[in-house]
């Protein structure tokens, strides 16, 4: 059951606007649920601050708690395996939402297991790229608390596991545990990134959608509210009388089931998968400081453009806030241990090393941010990461200030710039789409672990 899909190329929904459609839309859900118990409200963390979601949320909030039953009973940000947000980033993000309401979640200890998928349905859906069984794993209190209705917020975007962002994965990843995302984050490794992003339907896609369809009993009904967003125009910004280069939501999805994830992506791929006709020889990404601080999550700027790069191209990171590596003690410890190294040397390395081969999250993310020889990745920390603790995870190191002088993130524009007679592509933020040459793109049969 679809109950929004308000979608356009250039549509420019206002706050007002969004505000309306998702309060009826919500309003209808919860007549047609006819549960009167508590609802979960299922948003992303800070690191999808610009998703729209935390707006969304906020509205779910005052609609649940102006009713005379009081019906929110909870918020869980679907951390998966980021660091809980504070108390400064939750204001930030969920301005109008009670923070009390908040709960956080723990991937390594918190979670409830559904149910298994065996290893010979895992093989057959990853076409031999894994061999394992995969639980299916959520919050408890997704499982055990008595909530008549979950609602999971979130932006679809191209995601260097699952292919495309949210739906499903705002569950089973987002709220998820330690094996069922150390597996599946895996198997998306060993199948290729590049095979993976951007698409609708792929192996770890097929890991959620089975995993609800056998063990969705065990949870309370799930609608799923859905952001799509692509860069305003100049003229579209002034418009609006909104910030130039900022985002406009384009789509707004509603509903139960796979439907209105499915429109989405639709949207999201002609939104946001960025099309070259020929691969770029210097690319400079900026991180913003206030979402960025581990390379864990910088390294969207290497997922999200590597398909674009040529060989022997450069890729610029200027990253203020990058303070660690991994979101969390023992993921950093492995990051700093063993570096992103071609997929050949993780692989090895997991066969000498137990502790990384009992992380295996950490040891896929170490696949997708390495170079695999083909270009540099040249990181320009502030701060909080030393040119030798840069240098010893495998990247080359850049001095912020002089690379900010010379590739000032204020005035470059989107996409290509001339800078001292030099061809430049700038992202902004790369979290917020794939770039890709085309012929690569078309071809997705680059990398993986067979």
């Amino acid at each position: 059951m679809t109950y929004l899909a308000k979608e356009g190329l250039h549509l420019d929904l206002s706050d007002r606007e969004i505000d309306e459609l998702f309060s009826e839309a919500l309003g209808l859900a919860l007549r047609d649920t006819g549960d009167p118990r508590p609802v979960l409200l299922l948003p992303p963390d800070g690191t999808r601050y610009h998703s729209r979601a935390g707006f969304l949320c906020d509205i779910a909030a005052r609609e649940l708690l102006g009713q005379s039953s009081g019906r929110l009973g909870a918020v869980l940000p679907a951390l998966g395996t980021h660091a809980a947000m504070g108390k400064e980033e939750l204001i930030r993000m969920f301005p109008g939402t009670p923070p009390e309401l908040f709960r956080n979640h723990d991937w390594r200890r918190d979670v409830a297991e559904l149910g298994r998928l065996e290893a010979s349905w895992v093989e057959a859906v990853s076409g031999g790229a894994s061999a394992f069984d995969w639980p299916v794993q959520v919050n408890r209190l997704l499982r055990d608390g008595g909530f008549s209705l979950a609602v999971s917020i979130g932006q679809v975007v191209p995601h260097e596991v699952v292919g495309m962002a949210n739906h499903l994965k705002n569950i089973f990843i987002g709220t998820g545990g330690k094996e069922s995302i150390d597996k599946s984050h895996f198997m998306g490794a060993c199948y290729g990134l590049e095979r993976l992003m951007g698409r609708t339907d792929t192996p770890v896609r097929a890991l959620l959608d089975e995993g609800h369809r056998r063990f969705g009993k065990y949870l309370p009904p799930i609608l799923f509210a859905l952001t799509v967003l692509g860069p305003r125009s100049d003229r579209e910004a002034e418009a609006a009388g909104a910030p130039r280069a900022s985002l406009a939501v384009r789509g707004l999805y509603v509903g139960f089931g796979r439907d209105c994830f499915e429109k989405a992506a639709a949207l999201s791929r002609r939104l946001n998968v960025k099309l070259l006709k020929k691969p770029l020889r210097k690319a400079v990404v900026y991180l913003d400081p206030r979402e960025y601080r581990s390379t864990w999550l910088g390294n969207k700027s290497i997922y999200r453009t590597r398909m674009a790069l040529a060989d022997g191209a450069e890729l610029i990171i200027l990253a203020p806030g990058l303070v660690a590596f991994g979101e969390d003690p023992g993921i950093d410890r492995l990051i700093r241990r063993h570096g992103y190294r071609p997929t050949g040397e993780i692989k090895d390395r997991i066969g000498s090393d137990s502790e990384l081969a009992d992380s295996l999250s950490a040891a896929a993310h170490l696949i997708h941010g390495s170079a695999e020889g083909r270009f540099t990745v040249r990181y320009c920390p502030g701060p909080g990461l030393s040119k030798a603790e840069i240098e010893s995870v495998g990247y080359q190191w850049g001095d912020l200030q002089e690379y900010c002088d010379r590739y000032n993130p204020n005035t470059l524009n989107l996409g290509w710039n001339t800078v001292s007679g030099e061809r430049v592509f700038f992202i902004s933020n790369p979290a917020l789409g794939l770039w890709a040459d085309e012929e690569r793109f078309n071809d997705g049969s680059a990398g993986g672990c067979n």
